[in-house]
């Protein structure tokens, strides 16, 4: 039953969580991203979309970008979001690294140009419509929503790993 307060039927506040991991098949090499959106109301899962895609020659570092930026990009309103990543490259990337990269010209602390600066700045202007939280989780340690997103990652790989053993 619905609590009323003011004569307005008062709805459960939901969390968005997205679980998002990359894979690649050499470095570079074959690649997929997985996301895993949740919306819950404590516990309970009340909603639940999966996510992926790959590319042909790619990097882990790239795939992890791509499915974080997609997580974000899928999202039709803006939102409250909580992106669980099992890498510390992209979780320390946005929440350490990138004010001072942009502060330098888009240059690390060592005056080199980022890596994979195209996807950092599509991340960058992803996460601007919402209010994201960073959290980093051990990979493959048993976590479901960290477990399903490395295996869409996986299913993301299969169709570009398969087309480059066929090329050649």
């Amino acid at each position: 039953m619905e609590k009323m307060q003011n004569g307005f039927q008062c709805l459960p506040m939901l969390e968005l969580f997205a679980f998002t991991d990359g894979a690649c098949s050499g470095n570079p090499g074959p690649g997929g991203w997985g996301v895993v959106l949740q919306a819950k109301d404590g516990e309970k899962i009340l909603r639940q979309r999966e996510l992926n895609g790959g590319a042909l020659q790619t990097t882990n570092n790239q795939m992890e970008l791509t499915a974080a930026i997609e997580a974000l990009e899928t999202l039709t309103r803006n939102s409250n979001i909580t992106i669980i990543t099992d890498s510390v490259y992209v979780k320390d990337g946005i929440t350490k690294w990138l004010l001072r990269w942009k502060q330098n010209g888009w240059r690390t602390a060592g005056k080199k140009p980022v890596k994979n600066l195209g996807l950092w700045r599509q991340l960058d202007t992803a996460q601007k419509r919402h209010s994201v939280t960073w959290q980093w989780i051990k990979g493959h340690a048993g976590h479901p929503g960290n477990e399903r997103a490395d295996f869409l990652a996986r299913e993301g790989m299969k169709l570009f790993k398969d087309r480059g053993a066929g090329a050649g």
